[in-house]
């Protein structure tokens, strides 16, 4: 019984009250992640291991570089340190550096350990005897006379040695940039520099975002009237442009896009009422998928999401197929009964096909299989059994009654019929997608980045200013433990001072510069002598001094307590500076410890490969343990795509039950992907993860549009609703992602550019291999 427009009107409400609380417990439940490892495959070497715990967590990740300029020295240095002050105290910063070696890097309740952490005591001149204590006295006195007396008087009764500034001093960088007014400068004296560390993780989009925007309001209040400015670098400022950047390019393109679609489904349809329909399956298909992902998974990663809603576009095909097929006084039920054996093909096929991400072995994938399968069956439900109750059977025009698509398809039976042109054509695509010059696939993480080139070069040369280590490649020192990687380092650090004097690399770091062994540390305390023995040697030293002999019981008490101390450990840095600098440098998992050893100005990694081999440690390449990642998970994807061709073109044969059917459904899809990827090689593009992915879909578009082509058969009447629907299915993908390859996003881009390639391939060649029916019949006659 046809529904009167009350009970349309109030299916049609119910629907989108059912979409609208979905999407509101989608938006409570569904927790967006933007860690890329849930995207890489199982990591397996060592290298891979560390790339991507450094993905995640590592401090590179974390790093922010900031340049303060415009302005005269002495007023950016002083922005400097009020910036410092602020961020310092903001806990969304683990570490705020900008060259001022303050006794705050060395809290009060660590001081009597400073002569556990330094070097002095290894030499052996440095004693605490008389003649070793008097130098240092004599030293002090000279200190109180000098410019430098209001900093040093105060410590000079508790450190006579001044050990509290010697270690802070050598707890700077290694190569550190110059400092001018006591905070860094470039090497032109014109920028201020500043190294901050985020609490957040790289890959936490809000986090960083909330980072930055923090940075940003706290110079905007130091800079006062100024003239100076502020430039920001940094993974973590690099992923706030990007996701402006997307948001913006998404927001023009979205406006473009829905302005481009509406206006064309009225001018397919001429029904105001059409654009709105259609848009609930493809609605349905976004939440439903969403919720599938939320239920399943402990969260969602942005690119599932993204991924997901390109590859659901499909679906927007299914209700425009029943709207050019139907025609006023049929039943729209009657419509969607006829159309729904062979939609229900292609969506099968296509749901089948994605099933092999399951089998992958990357989460990530497998978000992305469940997103697409569950939005393409719920679009595929709503179209067959919500959609027609809401058509008006007699507001749509048949297509077939329109002469000017009778008149396009009268000029399509006249193209030849392709047949060893379709040999020659396959063979010639092969040929250039085997044999163009260039790599076929592209590896190098780095070159996918959409972050301008010349930011880029701004961050490699604060980096460089900045002695910021090299960040490809690292020494490893592994262990059972954090005591005997930290020994393992002690003994490397000789040998790494003398490729510094060769000048095999310009600089080191590692864990064992802030934080020595327990083995060593004892070392140092039995060298510390008892209080009665120091108490000597000072009075002694005291005595051809202008010092009181009072004046260093603080330092003898210090003494004390570092003679019978425990061993510091890294769990007794936490909540210092010292805990920001050693984290990111001494790793502990699962019962085994790693230590890092970065490099800065590495010029020749081989002699570092050997001394790592001497010492039972290994110079890992970041950029060749990312481009084995890459590589692995192009295979996976691959093999799982091979698959997914098996099953779909079973899933096609079982519902087809001809050879001549199947070819002539298989074939554009395939022929399709040859000419894309011979295209995209002739152009010299190499082909990423995302071409992989926009491949997937312009098949399911090419299965889509064959499938349909078949489906009419012989009936004139049916071929010209097809061409309709067709039309109108290529006209709005290929309106979508054209625009999506003008935009500056690399990974937009290469989605887009491939789709609206194999849309425009897909469409040609399902009209040159559909059936003929009058030259089929000419033919018979003969």
């Amino acid at each position: 019984m046809p529904m009167t427009p009350r009970s349309r009107l109030a299916l049609a409400l119910l629907w989108l009250a059912a979409l609208l609380l979905t999407g509101w417990w989608v938006s409570r439940t569904l927790q967006v992640s933007g860690d890329l490892r849930r995207f890489m495959p199982t990591a397996e070497t060592p290298a891979q291991k560390l790339l991507i715990d450094e993905l995640g967590e590592g401090p590179g990740s974390r790093l922010l570089l900031l340049a303060l300029a415009g302005d005269d020295a002495e007023m950016l240095a002083a922005q400097s340190q009020a910036l410092r002050a602020k961020l310092a105290a903001d806990p969304q910063f683990k570490l705020v550096a900008n060259g001022d070696s303050g006794l705050e890097d060395f809290p009060e309740r660590l001081r009597p350990y400073r002569y556990l952490l330094s070097p002095t005591l290894d030499t052996a001149t440095a004693a605490f005897d008389e003649e070793f204590l008097r130098e240092q006295l004599d030293a002090r006195v000279q200190d109180l006379g000098s410019p430098a007396a209001s900093l040093v008087e105060p410590l000079i009764p508790a450190d006579p040695t001044l050990e509290t500034l010697v270690l802070a001093e050598s707890w700077q960088p290694a190569q550190a940039p110059q400092r001018l007014h006591g905070v860094w400068f470039d090497r032109g004296g014109r920028e201020a520099l500043l190294a901050v560390q985020t609490a957040a993780a790289g890959f936490d989009p809000k986090g960083q975002q909330a980072a930055v925007a923090t940075i940003t309001q706290a110079f905007a209040t130091v800079r006062g009237d100024s003239r100076s400015t502020l430039d920001l670098t940094g993974p973590g400022a690099f992923s706030v442009e990007i996701s402006t950047r997307t948001e913006r390019e998404a927001s023009w393109i979205g406006l473009v896009d829905t302005i481009g679609l509406l206006l064309l489904l009225y001018i397919a349809y001429r029904n105001w009422k059409t654009p709105l329909l259609g848009a609930l399956p493809l609605a349905s298909a976004g939440l439903a998928g969403l919720g599938a992902v939320a239920l399943l998974f402990e969260g969602v990663h942005g690119i599932t999401v993204a991924f997901g809603f390109t590859l659901i576009g499909v679906a927007q095909d299914y209700p425009i197929h029943l709207f050019s097929h139907q025609r006023a006084g049929q039943s729209p039920w009657s419509s969607v009964r006829t159309l729904w054996p062979t939609l229900a093909t292609g969506v099968a096929s296509t749901c089948i096909a994605y099933l092999t991400f399951f089998v992958s072995g990357v989460d990530g994938l497998k978000q992305l299989a469940v997103f697409t399968i569950v939005g393409l069956a719920t679009a595929a439900a709503s179209t067959r059994w919500l959609l027609p109750a809401l058509i008006d059977a007699d507001a749509h025009r048949d297509p077939a009654a329109s002469s000017r698509l009778a008149r396009l398809w009268a000029r399509i039976e006249r193209w030849p019929q392709p047949r060893w042109s379709l040999v020659l054509l396959a063979a010639a695509a092969l040929a250039v997608a085997v044999f163009a010059p260039g790599p076929f696939w592209q590896n190098d993480l780095a070159k996918l980045t959409p972050v301008p080139a010349d930011a880029l070069a701004r961050d490699a040369q604060l980096r460089a200013e900045l002695g910021a280590p090299d960040v490809r490649y690292v020494l490893v020192l592994q262990g059972p433990d954090t005591e005997t990687v930290l020994q393992a380092s002690e003994r490397l650090r000789p040998q790494l001072d003398v490729l510094v004097g060769k000048h095999a690399l310009e600089g080191y770091d590692l864990a064992a510069r802030y934080l020595p062994s327990a083995k060593n540390q004892r070392q140092r305390q039995a060298r510390l002598p008892d209080a009665p023995t120091l108490q000597a040697a000072l009075d002694a030293a005291v005595a051809a001094t202008p010092f009181q002999p009072d004046a260093f019981t603080p330092f003898v008490a210090d003494v004390a307590v570092a003679r019978r101390a425990a061993p510091l450990r890294v769990s007794d840095l936490d909540g210092t500076p010292l805990a920001a600098s050693i984290g990111g440098l001494l790793l502990e998992r699962d019962g085994h410890a790693t230590a890092l050893v970065s490099l800065s100005g590495l010029h020749d990694p081989a002699a570092i490969a050997r001394l790592g081999q001497q010492h039972g440690a290994q110079l890992l390449d970041l950029k060749q343990a990312s481009e084995s990642l890459v590589g692995e998970y192009r295979q996976r994807v691959l093999w799982a795509l091979a698959l997914a061709a098996l099953l779909l073109a079973s899933t096609v044969w079982a519902a087809l039950r001809s050879p001549r059917r199947v070819w002539r459904v298989l074939l554009p899809m395939a022929l399709t992907t040859l000419i894309v990827i011979a295209v995209l090689r002739g152009c010299g593009i190499e082909l990423t993860l995302f071409h992989l992915v926009a491949l997937i879909l312009a098949a399911g578009l090419g299965l889509d549009y064959a499938l349909f082509f078949e489906h009419a058969g012989d009936d004139r009447a049916e071929q010209l609703r097809t061409l309709h629907a067709i039309i109108v299915c290529s006209l709005m993908t290929l309106l979508v992602f054209s625009l999506l390859a003008l935009s500056t996003i690399p990974v937009l881009r290469a989605i887009g550019s491939t789709v609206a390639l194999g849309v425009v391939c897909n469409f040609v060649l399902g009209l040159l291999i559909a059936r003929h029916p009058r030259r089929e019949v000419a033919h018979a006659a003969a």
